[in-house]
C-alpha cells in the first residue's frame, strides 16, 4: 500500500484536476477571466479586449454556450461581464437567466467585445482579459490551467507556466497509479462517487432534449438496435455520446471534468459506470476502477500538457479502458496491456476545436478502450517490436505524449488555418 504522505499528495492532485464545469472547459475559462477583470474594475466595461492562445480559440469557435443557444465566445465574454462571479471557477455561469441574455445580446450588438489572437510566445493555455470604462483598465490572465489566474503583463514561454505547476506536483506513473487505485482506503478514494453522479445524470438529462448531433439518442433507437443490438457495448455508447451531446449542444447541465475538459471528465467516468452495472461488479470495484480511470487521464496530461493537437478523448479512453479492465478482473499487468492496446490504436487523433461532433470521437475512443480491455484480459498485448509501443508502459505513455505535445504542433497549427479561414 502506498504511504499516508503519497496517498494525501495524490488526493490533493486528484481535487485540483476533477472538478465541476458547465460547458465547454474553453469558453468558460475565458468568462472566468472576464469575470475576474470586471470584479477588479469595479464596474460594468465599456470595453472587453480578449487575448487568446491558439488552442483556447480553436477549442471555443464552435461549441454551444450553456442556457443561451448560442456559440462561440462573445456570448460568453458578454455573459461573462453581466453575471460571472469568479468565485464560481468554471461554473462560472450558472446565475444565468432569461434577462441577462437578453443584456447580454445587447452588449454584443453594441460592438464591445474584440477578440484577438495573442501575439508572440505565450503557454498553450493562455487567455488575457482587459475590461476598461473611461480612462479605467483592469487586466486579468488565466495560463497553464483553466482556472490558474497570473498576475503581470505575462509573455510566458510556450508551456512555462504549465511546468512550473507541474513542478509542484506528484509525479505519477503506472505503477503508483494502480497501487493507489486498488489499495487506498475506500473512504478516502469515495469522492470520486461524485463523477458518476454529476456525469451519468448528464447522460439521463440529455434525453429530455436534442442537443447536437444526438448521437447517444440514435444509438439507443430502433435502427441502431438492429445494427448495434441491444447490449453492454451499445449501452456504454449510448450513455457516453449523450452526455457529450448534451454538454457540447450548450445544456445547463454541469458535469464532473478531468484535467480541464468536461468530455475527458464524461469518457473517464461513464464507459467505467456502465459496464460496472452491467457486469454486477460490486461499489468498491467500481470506486476503485473509477478512479482508476480518473488518475491514468491525470497522470496521460502531465506530460502532453492541459491542451494539444491530441484528442483529448484518446487520453480519457486509455483512462476508461484501464478501468474497464479492472471491472474485468485485471491485474496490473493487463491494465498496462490495455494501455499499450491503446496507444498502438488511437495516437494521432486529432483535436480540431470542441463542438457537436465530439461525441463522434468520443464513441471512437470507448469503443476502442472495449476493444483494448477484451484483448488484454485475453493476454494478447501489442509488443515492443510494433510502432510506438515500448516495453515500458511508461515510456509508451512518453512516446504517445511527445507525439501529441511536440510532434503534432505543426498539425496545430494548419487546424487552427483551416479553422479560421473557411469560408
Amino acid at each position: 500500500m502506498i504511504d499516508k504522505e503519497t496517498r494525501n499528495r495524490i488526493i490533493s492532485l486528484i481535487h485540483q484536476e476533477v472538478v465541476p464545469a458547465i460547458g465547454c472547459t474553453e469558453p468558460m475559462a475565458v468568462a472566468l477571466c472576464t469575470a475576474k477583470a470586471c470584479q477588479q474594475l469595479g464596474i460594468r466595461p465599456e470595453k472587453i479586449e480578449a487575448r487568446l492562445s491558439a488552442n483556447i480559440l480553436k477549442n471555443a469557435m464552435g461549441v454551444g454556450i450553456p442556457g443561451t443557444g448560442m456559440i462561440g465566445l462573445p456570448i460568453a465574454i458578454a455573459l461573462g461581464a453581466i453575471i460571472g462571479k469568479s468565485e464560481y471557477q468554471l461554473e462560472v455561469l450558472k446565475d444565468l437567466t432569461p434577462e441577462a441574455l437578453e443584456e447580454a445580446k445587447h452588449y454584443i450588438d453594441e460592438k464591445r467585445i474584440t477578440i484577438s489572437l495573442k501575439e508572440g510566445q505565450c503557454d498553450k493555455l493562455y487567455i488575457e482579459v482587459i475590461c476598461s470604462a473611461g480612462d479605467r483598465k483592469e487586466t486579468a490572465i488565466i495560463a497553464g490551467s483553466h482556472t490558474h489566474f497570473v498576475s503581470g503583463d505575462a509573455s510566458y514561454g510556450q508551456g512555462m507556466t504549465e511546468r512550473k505547476q507541474e513542478a509542484d506536483e506528484i509525479a505519477l506513473d503506472m505503477r503508483m497509479v494502480y497501487d493507489f487505485a486498488a489499495t487506498a482506503p475506500l473512504d478516502e478514494i469515495r469522492f470520486i462517487e461524485e463523477a458518476r453522479r454529476m456525469n451519468m445524470n448528464a447522460a439521463r438529462e440529455a434525453l429530455k432534449g436534442n442537443y447536437g448531433h444526438n448521437l447517444g439518442k440514435t444509438i439507443d433507437r430502433p435502427l441502431a438496435k438492429g445494427i448495434f443490438g441491444h447490449s453492454i457495448y451499445s449501452h456504454i455508447i449510448s450513455r457516453t455520446a449523450s452526455a457529450c451531446d448534451a454538454r457540447m449542444g450548450g445544456a445547463m447541465i454541469p458535469v464532473m471534468s478531468n484535467s480541464g475538459s468536461g468530455n475527458q471528465g464524461i469518457c473517464a467516468t461513464n464507459p467505467v459506470c456502465v459496464y460496472a452495472k452491467e457486469n454486477e461488479n460490486t461499489e468498491e470495484e467500481l470506486l476503485r476502477a473509477l478512479m482508476l480511470s480518473h488518475l491514468t487521464s491525470i497522470y496521460i496530461k502531465q506530460s502532453l500538457g492541459k491542451l494539444s493537437a491530441l484528442c483529448g478523448c484518446v487520453v480519457a479512453s486509455i483512462g476508461s479502458s484501464c478501468g474497464i479492465t479492472y471491472l474485468m478482473g485485471g491485474d496490473y499487468n493487463r491494465v498496462c496491456a490495455s494501455v499499450k492496446n491503446m496507444i498502438a490504436n488511437l495516437t494521432g487523433m486529432i483535436c480540431d476545436g470542441a463542438k457537436p461532433s465530439c461525441s463522434l470521437k468520443i464513441t471512437s475512443g470507448v469503443s476502442t478502450a472495449l476493444l483494448s480491455s477484451l484483448l488484454a484480459m485475453e493476454g494478447k498485448c501489442v509488443t515492443s517490436e510494433e510502432g510506438i509501443v515500448d516495453e515500458s508502459v511508461d515510456k509508451s505513455i512518453r512516446n504517445l505524449t511527445s507525439i501529441g505535445a511536440d510532434a503534432m504542433c505543426s498539425t496545430d497549427e494548419l487546424v487552427l488555418k483551416i479553422m479560421t479561414t473557411k469560408n
